[in-house]
């Protein structure tokens, strides 16, 4: 190879590299919207991000629920505002032995790789199958890596695929469930988004839960 021909091939090596290091899109702030289906019907769930802190948001009935955590899981808060009911709005955070108890419940999937590719709203995907030995979830989960953003409490358990999760589909005891990427938004978030706001009355996390029936 002659030295022209070398300064080429050298040149559109690093242009290439160029391009694929801008090919990934970074989110560090913002919204992610998740278009969910289950027995009881569809919805969409939103989590708020920022650093290492995140909020998923839930719409369930009347009641709005707002999960608060960190990418550690050294801090979970969880809201509940119900309008119709005397505008109840109650938060409860969790004490570190709470945090631990319940981080037991978080799914520690196997995961096999497939060979299965395909576009999913607009992004290059790969499949990967998974499997909790605890409760026996099987699960199919499609991520990318077109993008990136920080783990929230949806994508989390999904971390050791190395992608970001776009489609997850899960079955247990034949009930399907499925949450599908719907968009990803750069987006400032207001102060206070990750805390409890003014206005809640402070409950247990026991209490919380004995209001729910459990």
């Amino acid at each position: 190879m002659n030295n022209k021909i070398f300064k080429i091939a050298l040149g559109l090596t690093f242009t290439l590299a160029a391009f694929g290091a801008k090919a990934q899109k970074n989110y560090t702030e913002g919204v992610i919207t998740y278009s969910t289906t289950t027995a009881a019907g569809s919805a969409d769930s939103k989590i708020l991000f920022r650093g290492d802190s995140s909020a998923q948001v839930i719409v369930s009935g009347p009641a709005t629920i707002k999960l608060i955590t960190t990418a550690k899981h050294t801090y979970f808060a969880v809201l509940v505002d119900v309008p119709v009911a005397n505008n109840l709005k109650k938060a409860a955070v969790l004490t570190p032995d709470e945090i631990d108890q319940a981080s037991e419940d978080i799914p520690k999937f196997t995961f096999t790789p497939s060979a299965d590719t395909k576009q999913i709203a607009g992004y290059n995907c790969k499949k990967f199958t998974a499997k909790d030995a605890k409760s026996g979830t099987d699960v199919e989960v499609w991520v990318t890596n077109d993008i990136s953003a920080p783990t929230n409490t949806i994508s989390s358990p999904f971390a050791s695929t190395g992608g970001f999760p776009v489609q997850i589909t899960t079955n247990q005891g034949g009930q399907k469930s499925d949450a599908t990427l719907k968009s990803i938004v750069e987006q400032k978030m207001p102060v206070g988004s990750f805390g409890v706001p003014a206005g809640y009355d402070r409950i247990t996390y026991d209490e919380l839960k004995a209001m729910r029936g459990r």
